[in-house]
């Protein structure tokens, strides 16, 4: 059973910054990838970043690969999304999933290296103009 810790989001300005962390301490396993996508209200999902635990690799969203950094902590299984310069359209909730190789997961599109077979409940995040 996966479960999946989210913290960090928030209401910033634009402009500002916030920082999000995933992390499934009690996930004995590795995942193949974790990440997240966001869906703001009246529109589709959308792939924001995800991470191959592995070997660090990362993919982005075009959207935001100027401005977000998505990178591995120290403990397993410990994910961060770092945002600079947020923008209004990037207010949406934000949910932080996981890949298990091992398990069926569904693409998101703008992200491509993850297939997200889990997920949490989400974390808002508003960015005011």
């Amino acid at each position: 059973q996966v479960h999946l810790v989210e913290s960090g989001g928030g209401s910033v300005q634009a402009g500002g910054s916030l920082r999000l962390s995933c992390a499934a301490p009690e996930f004995s396993s590795e995942f193949y990838g974790l990440g997240w996508f966001r869906q703001a209200p009246g529109k589709e999902r959308e792939g924001v970043a995800c991470i191959i635990m592995s070997d660090g690799k990362t993919d982005m969203a075009d959207s935001v690969k100027d401005r977000f950094t998505i990178s591995r902590g120290s403990a397993k299984n410990t994910v961060y999304l770092q945002m600079n310069n947020l923008k209004p359209e990037d207010t949406a909730i934000y949910y932080c999933g996981s890949d298990r190789a091992d398990h069926r997961g569904w693409g998101m599109p703008g992200v491509s290296s993850c297939e997200f077979d889990f997920w949490n409940e989400g974390t808002q995040v508003t960015v005011s103009s």
